[in-house]
């Protein structure tokens, strides 16, 4: 019986993805000590859950008005730690939840992606998933020393090269290429380990690189793209696809339609699994999820949207009133984020240039949208709707509030998804692979996916 996927939606800040979590009461003022990411960590691999993912920003929002005062003052995703380092502190804390970290493509260097993901896979003992990003607003640019970031289609141009050296590293050593005999002093057999020699037209790489690899062959690779351009690159390289669909009847099309891409891109769709974000607010009863829910949706503020917005699309919403339309050439020239600009086009039709309201309302950025509110029942059908459309493969995670959103989930919400046959009841395996029925990944296998 195909069973869904379930991904924790994690942040090493002081707030969850929703910037207003910080303030529920509920919530651990410790973001920043390694026992609250041990806490998340064993609470996610109690419920059985294969992932544990952290996103994350190289910049404080602060492309509102031009300022960050804003942003610290009202905590706004204003304390962002590096989250490897994170994961390495919740691996140790837990024996099978995956570990997966958020790294851009536009501000490193392959190599140094390559070896960092590589050696947390191995000290995990293959658990580790790399989420690709190219980054997306300004902010981000001038932190790493540029003016402003690349075009948007020019960074999955280049993310593509970058893709080929990291796994062309991840190639490097062959699986028997250790050896170790001591009496004859081989460690290694040098014709099983290879240099990449990569030159492409904007990055470029040597080798050969220096870590083995682990045993689910390399780390899994997670990407959330929703441009058209994104998309495609998702379709040639991930594993993990994260989407944010409307509903079950656009995701149901969307879905299939994606899957389409992946076969075009000269893989197998089976090997590529569809997340739906999503977010719950669980409890014993539908009555006490609901007193839950009118507690915790009058913690968002507007300046929580309208900061996050401006962060999200690289555009400041601070000079737009807030009934007035935007005009054709700012919306053209929104280059971040382009699937949330795309998808309040959408809502708003052919016939209106939509208004800062109509984002703020549309997009749901800043709060917690269309949430999921019920008790274990209500929950399940809903999740049992979407998985058997089939409209994706399983779902991640955003919590309301941390670590008390995860801990009702995996009270309320996962034995029901259990008891229907809907959700495993243990881990497959020891690697991140094994748990998400992946397959170790042959040496090379990269290769065969073509460029459409």
């Amino acid at each position: 019986m195909r069973q869904m996927i379930l991904i924790g939606f994690l942040q090493a800040q002081n707030c969850s993805n929703h910037p207003s979590s910080w303030r529920h009461p509920e919530s651990r003022t410790d973001s920043w000590s390694a026992d609250f990411y041990r806490h998340i960590g064993r609470v996610l691999e109690e419920g059985k859950f294969h992932l544990g993912f952290f996103d994350d920003r190289l910049s404080m929002p602060d492309m509102y008005g031009r300022d960050h005062a804003h942003t610290v003052q009202h905590g706004i995703r204003c304390v962002k730690l590096d989250a490897v380092t994170v994961l390495t502190v919740m691996g140790m804390a837990t024996q099978r939840l995956g570990l997966g970290a958020t790294y851009s493509t536009s501000y490193y260097e392959p190599f140094h992606v390559a070896r960092v993901f590589a050696t947390l896979d191995l000290m995990s003992g293959g658990r580790a998933a790399w989420n690709v990003v190219t980054s997306l607003n300004d902010g981000e640019a001038q932190n790493m020393g540029r003016d402003e970031v690349l075009d948007h289609d020019l960074r999955y141009d280049r993310a593509d090269e970058f893709m080929e050296i990291v796994l062309g590293h991840w190639d490097s050593w062959e699986d028997d290429a250790v050896v170790q005999d001591k009496a004859a002093g081989l460690f290694a057999r040098p014709d099983k380990v290879h240099r990449v020699d990569y030159q492409g037209r904007y990055l470029r790489s040597r080798g050969p690189f220096t870590v083995p690899r682990s045993a689910q062959g390399h780390p899994v690779i997670i990407q959330a793209g929703s441009s058209g351009r994104g998309r495609r690159f998702g379709a040639r390289w991930g594993e993990v696809i994260f989407v944010a669909y409307p509903n079950a009847e656009i995701g149901k099309r969307d879905y299939a339609a994606f899957k389409a891409e992946v076969a075009r891109a000269g893989r197998d769709p089976a090997h590529v699994h569809v997340m739906q974000l999503i977010n719950t607010v669980a409890a014993a009863t539908k009555a006490e999820a609901e007193d839950k829910w009118a507690a915790l949706d009058k913690l968002a503020l507007e300046i929580d949207a309208l900061s996050l917005l401006s962060e999200a699309l690289n555009f400041d919403f601070a000079r737009k009133a807030m009934d007035e339309p935007f005009t054709n050439e700012e919306l053209a020239g929104m280059s971040g984020l382009q699937g949330i600009r795309d998808r309040v086009l959408q809502a708003c039709g052919k016939n209106k240039n939509p208004t800062v309201r109509d984002f703020i309302r549309i997009s749901g950025r800043g709060r917690v949208h269309n949430p999921l509110v019920g008790g274990p029942q209500d929950i399940a059908d809903a999740f049992e709707r979407w998985f058997a459309a089939p409209a994706c493969d399983g779902f991640v995670l955003s919590a309301t509030h941390v670590p008390g959103a995860y801990e009702d989930f995996v009270r309320f919400v996962v034995p029901e998804l259990q008891r229907r046959g809907l959700f495993r009841r243990d881990f497959a395996g020891a690697t991140l692979r094994e748990n998400l029925g992946l397959p170790v990944p042959a040496v090379g296998a990269w290769r065969a996916t073509v460029r459409y």
